[in-house]
């Protein structure tokens, strides 16, 4: 190895002094600056400003500073490695992400993604473009060929140490530019044939500015170490250590042969040497506790940081990205494109944009960067919390995440937490949602004079009680409450004695009754109907009326009826089938990563031991009820659709309410109507979980493995979710509208009559149409099979009177008091 050092860049930045009259050598000769081109030094252009730019020796730059520091030169390929490998576009419109209008056919495209000249493709082209720009204070030069037409043909890029800007004495920036070829010859080119690129200075519009300028000494302290560090090596003689032995005795040629073991070389280091002492003398010197170096460590710690700092390139970005975690390194790589990489390739697409025409523009395509969905990612978590807190709806979320919006009523919708509860935007999609206003509130969406949306209906009762003793109180009112006016009305019409028993009265009535003898069935229920002239009309309605004009706080209005329509089931379906599919979707993906999860298969054949010493191998199966977790589930699911069956509950409770007595008002029994629905759904999935926990213990007796027993979980809810879905959506949509209505008609007064409707068709069951037209007076159950049913779809009532039941009850208001005499 040459024991003469290069001389450093650090020469680049002493600044000299000379004299008032150009000099025309091109070195300082005796002031020992051989960086400094006196040529141009000390006089200035027509702008007033030096030549800063003329004694930048590139040659020398990239010899002493490019080739030989590691992490210039990493800084620089770190740089000009993406403007090679993005594509050029061209386009007008849109946002950074993505232009609203491309170009495909421009010429510019061509020379820069595809072939710049014959001997260089695009990439090449614009990897030496960008390390020429970070390299050269002078800048980059570009000559553009043209063909007669004036379309962009090739591009070349001419060595910016061979090209001289020649300022316009006559007021232009620039009269030509001079090219020396390698062959001495000299060419003048015009501006128009030339791209300047630089990254400019702040004062010299002739020079541009580079990161080498500000790193120069650093690299040279760089370079310096590491050759110090070599040249030692190479001339060290220092061994590990010295052994001192007597050399009386031995002749010269064993004291040379001794000698010899100090010759230098790293090939010797650490070897003990043994050298003479004294007569009878014998000594060991230790040689290796200090060495005598430089402390090469810090001084290159400092230099590396200084030169990155310069080039703005992160220390993770050239390769090392040790003691940082994931985040740290995924900022670095982020302030790395948005500070040093954005910048640097729009100073290279800036430079050809005079070929476009106005309003379009030209850059580098860098929608495929990882780094830079860091701030769009952040925004997305942002905007995804604020969603689940209900503050922003799906379609602002859309729009934040750069998607189109859905623009639906569902996605204008605010949905609120815990429990989603949409808050329509509007009248119309609160139609669509099915949570319309509340119509005594007077306002369009619930509140007077604004678009506020009702509130969740809550359940009647003190403060800490349960859903079930809601339901059972209200369930207990409503019985009480028929059972008071039934028996009220017939003792104060003396039909029967306080006390006297139903079946009593039934005798008596019948006893009444003429018999009559055998003849034709036509004739006799052809005589039947003639004598009734309308349903409820004889002694039993004339009690039940004359008790409840007792009861009568003031005069109802004559109404035709009112009865709930199949849009207001198939709405409410619609809200419940959507909340279901999302939760056993997720129930699902949470039920496998239960059976893969550690806690779970510890103690059980499906652990996988960690060498020899992990005893947390077992032989028992996983247990099912604890994967499935039902209890959990069941309180979610009763959660989730409380809030959606409670807006179900409050619309057609108020729409009851308001045809039978002008006012829309809702009673808490609508409320305790949704909550037994929610109740109801909660126990069917956890009925399902319990199936499902039985087909994972079923399976294991099989010896299944961990992945078939995934299987057995998505084939479960494959084959069942879709079918238990619309059952129990229907069964919770019928239970809640029929229960909400019913609890409105009985607020409204006892005088309500309601018939049962059936739909008339095959798949009504054969109970619910011997029930089709039967009238009883508000309050007053339905007796069928044995058991008692509030209204269609009673969740209290047993399973095989309500499931897939689709009948609802018409109610009006019956004669009053004056109107029967």
């Amino acid at each position: 190895m040459p024991r003469q050092f290069l001389p450093g860049l650090r020469r680049l930045l002493i600044p000299r002094t000379v004299a008032p009259t150009p000099l025309e050598g091109k070195s300082a000769g005796s002031l020992g600056n051989t960086y400094v081109s006196m040529t141009y030094a000390g006089t200035t252009t027509m702008w007033g400003t030096e030549g800063r730019a003329a004694g930048w020796d590139l040659d020398r730059v990239i010899t002493e500073g490019y080739e030989r520091s590691i992490w210039t030169f990493k800084s620089i390929e770190a740089i000009s490695k993406h403007p090679s490998a993005l594509t050029v576009e061209i386009g007008r419109g849109g946002d950074e992400r993505q232009f609203a209008e491309t170009l495909t056919d421009h010429p510019l495209l061509h020379v820069l993604n595809v072939q710049a000249n014959p001997l260089e493709r695009a990439t090449v082209f614009k990897k030496r473009l960008s390390a020429q720009l970070l390299l050269s204070k002078k800048g980059a030069f570009v000559e553009i060929t043209r063909s007669r037409a004036g379309t962009i043909t090739r591009l070349d890029l001419l060595p910016p140490n061979r090209v001289e800007p020649i300022p316009d004495p006559h007021g232009d920036y620039v009269s030509h530019f001079e090219f020396t070829t390698y062959d001495g010859r000299v060419r003048e080119l015009e501006p128009s044939r030339v791209v300047w690129l630089r990254d400019p200075h702040p004062t010299d519009p002739f020079c541009g500015v580079t990161p080498l300028e500000a790193a120069g000494l650093s690299i040279d302290l760089d370079v310096k170490a590491r050759t110090y560090n070599i040249a030692f090596i190479d001339n060290d003689a220092r061994p590990s250590g010295i052994v001192g032995i007597d050399v009386d005795g031995l002749d010269q040629r064993e004291i040379d042969r001794i000698q010899q073991r100090l010759a230098p070389g790293a090939q010797h280091a650490g070897e003990t040497v043994v050298v003479g002492s004294g007569p009878g003398g014998l000594n060991y010197v230790d040689t290796s506790t200090r060495p005598r170096d430089m402390n090469y460590e810090t001084l290159s710690q400092t230099a590396k940081d200084e030169i990155l700092s310069a080039f703005g390139v992160p220390e993770s970005i050239v390769g090392n990205a040790s003691e940082r975690t994931y985040a740290n390194a995924d900022r670095e790589e982020w302030n790395f494109w948005q500070h040093t990489e954005l910048p640097h390739l729009a100073l290279l697409a800036s430079a050809f944009d005079l070929d476009l025409d106005d309003g379009w523009s030209l850059r580098f395509n860098t929608s495929t960067v990882e780094a830079l969905e860091f701030p769009r990612r952040q925004r997305r978590e942002e905007a995804r919390a604020e969603w689940n807190a209900g503050l922003i709806t799906v379609d602002e979320y859309r729009e934040i995440a750069g998607r189109r919006p859905f623009n639906v009523p569902h996605t204008r919708a605010l949905w609120i937490s815990p429990q989603r509860a949409p808050v329509p935007a509007s009248e119309e999609d609160a139609a669509a949602l099915g949570v319309a206003q509340d119509p005594a509130a007077g306002g369009a969406l619930g509140l007077p004079g604004t678009g506020d949306p009702p509130p969740a209906i809550a359940p009647s009762g003190s403060e800490g009680e349960s859903a079930a003793d809601a339901v059972a109180e209200a369930r207990a009112h409503e019985l009480g409450t028929a059972a008071d006016d039934v028996d009220a009305a017939r003792v104060a019409s003396g039909a029967r004695a306080a006390g006297e028993s139903a079946a009593t009265a039934v005798e008596q009535a019948r006893d009444n009754v003429p018999l009559t003898l055998p003849g034709n069935a036509a004739n006799d229920v052809a005589s039947a109907r003639a004598s009734v002239v309308q349903p409820g009309a004889g002694d039993a309605a004339a009690d039940v009326d004359a008790a409840r004009s007792d009861m009568e706080r003031k005069e109802l209005p004559h109404h035709t009826g009112f009865a709930v329509t199949e849009k207001d089931f198939d709405t409410a379906t619609a809200a419940i089938t959507a909340a279901l599919t999302a939760l056993l979707a997720r129930q699902e993906g949470v039920i496998n990563a239960r059976l893969h999860a550690p806690k779970t298969r510890k103690g059980t054949r499906y652990w996988e031991p960690d060498g020899d010493t992990d005893l947390r191998r077992g032989d028992a199966p996983i247990d099912g009820e604890r994967v499935v977790g039902a209890e959990r589930w069941e309180e979610e699911i009763t959660n989730t659709l409380t809030s959606i069956l409670q807006q179900a509950a409050a619309k057609t409770a108020a729409a009851l309410s308001e045809s039978l007595t002008g006012v829309a008002t809702v009673p808490s029994g609508a409320a305790a109507a949704a909550l037994a629905a929610s109740a109801m759904a909660g126990r069917a999935v956890a009925g399902l979980l319990a199936d499902l926990a039985v087909a994972i213990d079923v399976a294991q007796v099989g010896e299944a493995t961990l992945n078939e027993l995934t299987d057995t979980v998505s084939g479960f809810y494959r084959t069942r979710s879709a079918k238990f879905i619309a059952l129990l959506a229907e069964s919770c949509a019928v239970a809640t509208v029929n229960g909400a209505a019913d609890a409105a008609a009985e607020s409204a007064g006892p005088s309500v009559l309601r018939t049962w409707i059936t739909r008339s068709d095959t798949h009504v069951r054969p109970a619910h149409r011997e029930l089709h037209g039967t009238t009883l007076p508000v309050g007053v159950p339905y007796a069928v099979d044995g058991s008692t049913l509030r209204y269609p779809g009673d969740p209290f009532a047993p399973a095989a009177l309500t499931i897939n039941c689709r009948c609802r009850l018409r109610y009006r208001v019956g004669p009053t008091t004056e109107e029967k005499s």
